[in-house]
């Protein structure tokens, strides 16, 4: 069983800056067949932005995704983990704070994200959250 964050997070993030638009945050969240994006300023992580942030928090509002910057809509100030914290505090942290996704920073920059997918797939391979997290994502939705 994996002991340390490093072991189960997803490496390699993509991140886009604060003031970037929703446009441009979904665009890479296409391309790259994602649905988060870590928002960081170059010295930090200062959030995460979600395609449900982006569709609740601004589309359904009646926003212009032209207009909106990722840092308006973003969840601020995220919690953060380092790739050598225990997998338990992964689990402990998402627990108590209804996350599904915590970015893994080292030297103040991310690295990494572990998701509750990359639990269910270390720690209970047989579940169906960790088969529906090792499916291929669909290209059509």
């Amino acid at each position: 069983m994996a002991e340390f964050v490093k072991d189960v997070m997803t490496p390699g993030v993509v991140a886009v800056r604060p003031d970037a638009s929703l446009v441009e945050a979904a665009q890479l969240m296409r391309t790259q067949n994602i649905g988060d994006v870590v928002v960081a300023d170059g010295q930090r992580v200062v959030g995460v932005l979600t395609d449900r942030d982006i569709t609740v928090r601004a589309v359904a509002e009646g926003a212009d995704p032209l207009g909106v910057s990722v840092g308006s809509v973003c969840t601020p100030d995220p919690l953060t983990l380092a790739p050598g914290d225990p997998v338990s505090s992964a689990v402990a942290l998402m627990r108590e704070h209804a996350v599904r996704r915590i970015p893994v920073v080292e030297n103040g920059l991310p690295v990494g994200l572990v998701s509750l997918g990359d639990l269910a797939r270390a720690q209970d391979p047989g579940s169906a959250l960790a088969g529906i997290s090792r499916a291929k994502p669909d290209e059509n939705s």
